[in-house]
């Protein structure tokens, strides 16, 4: 079939003028008109505000999230020009918020670095938004200029202001109104939107979760900045859902601070601050008096700021930001970081190869992040960002500059002569050798298969009592104590689905012990063997030998002792199994109580799990009349269980009673361990002290 001929020339084609062009696309300049869009509306006017405070000339920031579904942004700033621009004749607040590529950001000078430099982010809002205001404090005067979808007028309010007022668009020319009069030496700019719903979907909503950790993250990139978050929409679900809600932010500690907050491990390092600046050229095109424009080349500075510390765990949390702009998805400035780090490491493991056992074996980026909290700045006038949405940083000259400092600052941190830097080095060092050797060592069981028992392979300790079953799910691993648990679990065991590993006692304390000792402890490399998952950022839960992980310790101070240790080593190294929820704790009984029954009837035997219950049941056969045998067993330890009775209480599918590990759980018991356990002394001390009070001197075991 021949397609029909169809007229096409010139007047089909449609030329979106102004803010028309960014109603009628507006995912091109905000991503979506969802609430990610709307969020990134808010960060536009919140960025302008910011640039301000990171050109040193605001201290304050407010934002407002208003019951009726505007928001409000206030600062300190110079204030948005009122005064006449030259070109088009309007003021500079109606310049701002109505023309496109329009603002102080081109190299004026207004700005040497800004996170705004398209000049679209308030005018693309504004175009957005069905009603917005702006108020500018200059010159002892405050002036008032409002907008509807863009357009600029008067809203006829009565009281409370609200898009749905009458509306009365400028004809022959705009008018910025004098409202007031401000202070003597007050400067600022107050904006209040509405964004427009024929725009954002009808379920977009402003994410307070998200606004405040967007004010922290900006009040620890800009010293001394106080943002202040106010939420009084009484929304469900958020902080303020039932009175108003507000939080202040002022971090003076700038990225160090982040970096520590960031953090959520035991430090291997302190927090390492590196800093530097270097200039390069740049062609860029310059419009010129005539309005044309002509390549120049200019010169611009670029000021490194990093902050970075290593922690005993294997997570990487890499924050990087350019004008303080965060930048998610990387760019030039993240891959010259990396690049240094990289190269730094390699160097200095192969100086030191025969103290640190390295071999020939070289390390890789994942080995030198595992355990790395970063918090990488850059600052430069212009910077090339990949998009509006500003996530990922183009400029080429920017990685060379931050491979350079962070190679030439990471270097002299690492060959330190000072003691405890010296001595941090060396643990650093050590720490990505060891991340090295488990990566090979996974790669190298990586195709192993998943389930054997132990008389298949010689790589299962010989202690692993195997059992028959290849179904994963099915199958559980029993973690008991000592050789005479061994014995009795052995005996009571389904050999079908149960197999049993014995420890030696009390476990590594892996909460101050690197990864070179816990894959060099016999009993943890042992466990890390037989759940055949690997470990740390290794570990993968799919290949996971056992559904469950049963952990079957005494009943006492060292066997919950025990239990901590194991929590502490699978919260640390093998976090997935605990989040799956495969990791369980048994609950063997404290006491046996044989009940006397009349007649020929046998005798019952009920089992008691704590002090409490024990006391309950005997207050309770006591009222009934019935009588039992004295004395009342008492479980030491597992050990002391028949076979038989082990299997009824502990072991058996059918009786038993299994306590599931959580992951808050496991947080709470490293909390514990790591104050009662830990590396860090004062802690210990409060809490002693704090306790001493308390203690019954009778209850010490002396």
């Amino acid at each position: 079939m021949t397609p029909t001929k169809s007229e096409y020339n010139a007047r089909h084609l449609s030329v979106l003028e102004g803010l028309e062009a960014v109603r009628k696309r507006p995912g091109m300049y905000i991503g979506s008109t969802d609430s990610r869009g709307l969020m990134h509306c808010l960060w536009e006017i919140i960025d302008n505000s910011v640039d301000e405070a990171l050109a040193g000339y605001g201290h304050q920031i407010t934002v407002v999230l208003h019951k009726d579904g505007c928001v409000e942004v206030h600062d300190d700033g110079r204030g948005i020009p009122i005064d006449k621009e030259p070109r088009t004749g309007l003021s500079g607040v109606e310049v701002v918020f109505t023309k496109l590529h329009a603002g102080g950001k081109f190299g004026g000078g207004s700005y040497t670095a800004s996170g705004g430099l398209h000049g679209v982010g308030a005018s693309v809002v504004n175009a957005l938004s069905s009603r917005l205001d702006v108020q500018v404090d200059r010159g002892g005067k405050t002036y008032q200029m409002s907008f509807r979808r863009g357009e600029p007028g008067k809203f006829a309010d009565k009281s409370t202001p609200s898009p749905e007022a009458p509306f009365e668009p400028f004809v022959s020319g705009s008018e910025l109104e004098v409202v007031g009069k401000a202070r003597r030496g007050v400067t600022g700019t107050r904006i209040r939107y509405w964004a427009d719903r024929q725009i954002f979907t009808p379920d977009a909503q402003f994410s307070y979760d998200e606004l405040v950790t967007r004010a922290r993250t900006t009040a620890f990139l800009i010293p001394g900045l106080r943002i202040t978050v106010r939420d009084e929409r009484r929304a469900p679900g958020t902080p303020g859902e039932f009175e108003s809600h507000e939080e202040v932010f002022q971090h003076d500690g700038g990225i160090s601070e982040f970096a520590e907050f960031l953090a959520t491990d035991d430090s291997v390092t302190d927090v390492w601050r590196f800093q530097g600046e270097a200039s390069f050229t740049e062609t860029v095109p310059v419009l010129d008096d005539g309005g044309h424009s002509r390549l120049q080349e200019v010169e611009r500075d670029c000021e490194v700021d990093v902050a970075l510390r290593w922690g005993i765990g294997y997570d990487t949390t890499v924050r990087t930001f350019v004008n303080i702009i965060a930048t998610p998805k990387g760019g030039t400035h993240q891959t010259g970081f990396e690049q240094a780090l990289v190269k730094v490491f390699r160097k200095q493991i192969e100086a030191n190869s025969r103290r640190l056992k390295a071999g020939n074996d070289k390390i890789d980026k994942d080995d030198v992040l595992a355990g790395l909290t970063a918090v990488l700045t850059v600052r430069l006038a212009e910077p090339q960002f990949e998009g509006q949405t500003k996530e990922i940083l183009g400029t080429p000259a920017v990685r060379q500059i931050v491979s350079k400092v962070v190679e030439k600052e990471l270097t002299k941190a690492l060959t330190a002569t000072k003691r405890d830097q010296k001595n941090q080095a060396n643990a650093v060092l050590e720490k990505v050798v060891a991340e090295m050797k488990s990566r090979i060592s996974a790669r190298l069981h990586k195709e192993t298969q998943r389930r054997k028992n132990a008389l298949e392979t010689s790589s299962m300790p010989t202690k692993l009592v195997e059992c028959r079953s290849t179904d994963v799910e099915k199958s559980e691993l029993f973690i008991v104590e000592g050789d005479s648990a061994l014995g009795t679990a052995r005996l009571a065991r389904d050999s079908e689905y149960q197999a049993l590993l014995p420890i030696r006692g009390k476990i590594l304390n892996v909460q101050k012990a690197s990864v070179t000792d816990m894959l060099a402890n016999a009993e943890c490399a042992a466990l890390i063997q037989v759940i055949g998952a690997g470990s740390g950022r290794t570990f993968d839960v799919d290949a996971a030998r056992y559904g469950k992980v049963v952990m079957m310790t005494d009943a006492d101070v060292d066997g919950a002792h025990i239990r901590t240790l194991l929590l502490t080593l699978f919260y640390r190294y093998m976090r997935p199994l605990v989040e799956a929820g495969k990791v369980y704790a048994a609950v063997p009984p404290l006491h046996r109580v044989e009940i006397v029954n009349r007649g020929s009837k046998p005798n019952e035997m009920v089992y008691t799990y704590s002090e409490r219950e024990l006391h309950t049941l005997l207050t309770r056969l006591e009222a009934e009349g019935r009588g039992y045998k004295e004395p009342i067993q008492r479980y030491k330890g597992l050990g002391e269980m028949d076979a038989d009775q082990l299997a009824e209480t502990t072991m058996d599918i059918r009786h038993r009673m299994l306590r599931r590990v959580t992951v808050e759980g496991a947080e709470a018991a490293e909390r514990a361990f790591s104050l009662l356990m830990g590396s860090d002394v004062a802690p210990r001390k409060d809490f002693i002290i704090a306790g001493a009070a308390t203690l019954d001197a009778e209850q010490i075991d002396a």
